[in-house]
């Protein structure tokens, strides 16, 4: 079946079936259904919805960008009885601009989740939240270069500890980015190279991008290291990335975490395992975590609290710990299955708490067992 007719089928049968009287919210997930992260992002979503008696849809637009459009003109051409009363939409592929068009014009209101606008001429084209298009209420996105920065920095001091300079006494990086349009790809390597500025006995001896593929980064750092026989520190922009570079490493006889040292984002069950073992030496990661945090600020929308009288409207949230062994076994215990219903989304929404004055959406305080019962 088509990809386009299928989700066509899934608009139809969710506003045949979607109960009528909860708050709603749609949201339109851009990743395939099968895919780690964007699963475990609408596992966490699901979670806060649940917990605070939000109706959620979910749609995955398995990674076809442009079928996004399709999606919201099914939603605004919905009766108005069945229409979600939020959307949450993901801005790759460039969407936004069209989609938060076609969902203004049928008086959806929107909040921009993981990618928000991007550039100069997607700004042009939409303006500020609430203005070009009233609905659109604003966006939340995590801070990406922090996971960049908070990676690579422990990769260098490891570098600095296992002594693994070259002969120009400097620490030789290679890094593994996604690709070079993707934003979230952008700032997490804008993050590595600050660190790699700061350190100043580490130069950058060159970026390639992996498109988050495993068997692309395999590929590409087999001759990386040929070219850099003196690079022992890899930075790589996910995990599945970090993989693929410690495989090439280890088919030249390598050891990773021994004579050569890999770094990757995010919170695989594979990537905490190889933390723990040391083949992995420093990973960051726990922005999936951003979707429930959109369910819980436009609950509290929806209630009278408006996140834009304190937060802004644009929110960059500083969402990704760097994690320690410790760390991998506590998210192992506590969410490694993808289950989130430990966590109680109620403690972090201003309706239920009104003594809170600002989110506090950093991933830190879930490892520490804040908002479990």
């Amino acid at each position: 079946m088509r990809p386009i007719l299928r989700l066509m089928i899934v608009l139809l049968l969710a506003a045949v079936l979607s109960p009528a009287g909860a708050m709603s919210v749609t949201f339109i997930n851009p990743g395939k259904s099968s895919e780690m992260f964007w699963h475990t992002s609408a596992r966490a979503a699901e979670e806060a919805a649940r917990a605070l008696g939000v109706d959620l849809e979910l749609i995955y637009l398995e990674r076809q960008h442009l079928a996004a459009l399709e999606v919201v003109r099914g939603l605004a051409a919905r009766p108005a009885e069945r229409r979600p009363d939020y959307v949450m939409l993901v801005n790759e592929g460039g969407v936004a601009p069209e989609a938060l068009r076609i969902l203004d014009e049928a008086g959806l209101r929107t909040l921009l989740v993981y990618s928000g606008i991007q550039g100069a001429q997607e700004r042009a084209l939409v303006g500020t939240p609430r203005d070009t298009y009233r609905h659109w209420l604003g966006s939340i996105e995590p801070r990406a270069e922090e996971a960049g920065y908070l990676t690579a920095k422990a990769l260098i001091d490891k570098g600095r500890e296992a002594r693994a300079f070259g002969p120009d006494g400097k620490l030789h990086l290679l890094a593994i980015a996604a690709d070079r349009a993707t934003p979230t790809s952008i700032r997490r390597s804008e993050g590595m190279r600050k660190a790699v500025e700061e350190a100043g006995d580490a130069v950058l001896d060159q970026e390639v991008f992996g498109a988050f593929s495993r068997e692309k980064a395999t590929e590409q750092s087999a001759w990386l290291f040929q070219r850099f026989p003196h690079a022992r520190l890899v930075w790589a922009a996910n995990d599945q990335m970090a993989f693929g570079a410690m495989a090439s490493w280890e088919a030249r006889g390598g050891q990773p975490g021994h004579d050569a040292w890999f770094s990757g984002i995010n919170t695989s069950g594979e990537a905490m395992k190889a933390l723990r073992s040391g083949r992995l030496t420093a990973l960051s990661g726990g922005h999936f975590i951003v979707g429930a945090w959109a369910v819980v600020m436009l609950y509290d929308y929806h209630h009278g609290v408006d996140f834009a009288d304190s937060e802004g409207l644009e929110l960059s949230a500083s969402v990704f710990p760097l994690f320690s062994v410790r760390d991998a076994g506590t998210f192992e215990r506590r969410y490694g299955k993808g289950h989130f219903d430990a966590i109680d989304f109620r403690r972090f929404s201003k309706v239920h708490n009104p003594a809170i004055t600002r989110y506090d959406f950093g991933f830190r305080q879930l490892l520490k067992g804040r908002g479990t019962p």
